[in-house]
Order: structure tokens, then sequence, then C-alpha cells
């Protein structure tokens, strides 16, 4: 299994354990779902509503979440549309450094024109998303984008893919 590291951080933000894609050569879509989670310790008294007539409902205690979100602890935060350009245009220069110092045949004036053209569909559609930082809360590396499918159910998370490390584990 392959875990994806914000490469600033070190904070883990998914895994290659989820269906993944990537977006024009810049972004990784990662799917993911609403589960529903029991909080405390897990009593089956063997009793299943929907075998007796009745309907699943949440017991006391259970929430639904975002799996992908729960598992890797992403710590949700908020931005307006000016503060999020400021946070994208610092941390791309950042990462524009981290990859020439780590990547010397890297056509940078290329990789800019990509992650321009990416970030415009962010900001085209920017009410539409949810920000996630890492479970250190680190805001100067990389910030997860929610979204939701065009069916209005399916979630999926938005990653730079460059802002990432893989470490098999």
């Amino acid at each position: 299994m392959i875990i994806y590291k914000d490469v600033f951080s070190g904070d883990e933000f998914v895994s290659d354990a989820y269906p993944m894609k990537l977006v024009d050569d810049v972004a990784f879509e990662v799917d993911c779902q609403l589960v529903t989670v029991k909080k405390g310790a897990e009593v089956d008294i063997g009793a299943n509503p929907s075998a007796e007539g009745g309907e699943e409902e949440l017991e006391e205690g259970s929430e639904q979440v975002n799996n992908i979100v729960y598992t890797f602890r992403l710590q949700e935060t908020s931005f307006d549309k000016k503060g999020y350009q400021l946070y994208l245009k610092d941390y791309l220069k950042k990462l524009a450094k981290h990859l020439q110092a780590n990547n010397p045949d890297l056509d940078i004036k290329a990789w800019q024109a990509k992650i321009s053209a990416f970030s415009k569909k962010i900001f085209d559609s920017f009410k539409d998303y949810q920000f996630f930082t890492g479970e250190s809360f680190d805001q100067s590396g990389t910030i997860a984008l929610l979204n939701y499918r065009e069916d209005g159910v399916t979630p999926y998370i938005t990653l730079f893919k460059d802002g990432l490390l893989e470490e098999k584990v």
C-alpha cells in the first residue's frame, strides 16, 4: 500500500486503497464516501431492524463521516476566496522551490502553466469546496479540497500531486 503524505508537514492525506485518478497532470481526485462510525464499545445484540420490518437508523452515539477525512484525521478549515488565493500563491511558490531543488529536470514554466489552468477551475467553483488540513493543522502545507460529483451525492477530495510524497508501507 502507498500512503500519500504532505511534503512539508509529513501529514498523511490519503492512500492508494481509495479510488484515485490524475487530473490535468497536476492533481489527484480521490473518491470517498460517507460511512457510519460508532463511538465507544460496539455491542451486537443480534437484532436486525430491517429484517423485522423496521428501518435501519443511526444508533445513539453513531455519526456519518467522510471516510477519508475520518481515517486520516483531516481537520476542517475555512477560506474566503481572497484568503485561499493568498494561501495558494504562497503554497505554490514554496512547492515550486521544493520541486526545483528535488527535480532539476522539471520544466517549471510548463508546470506553472498547468497549475495555473487547474487553479482557475478551482476558483470557478470555489463556493462548492470544503477545505481540510492534515492532522497537525499546518496551514502552510497541503490543503485538501472536498467537493461532490455532478450527482451531488458522491464526495471526492482533490490534492495537488506534487505536494505529496509516496511512502510504501
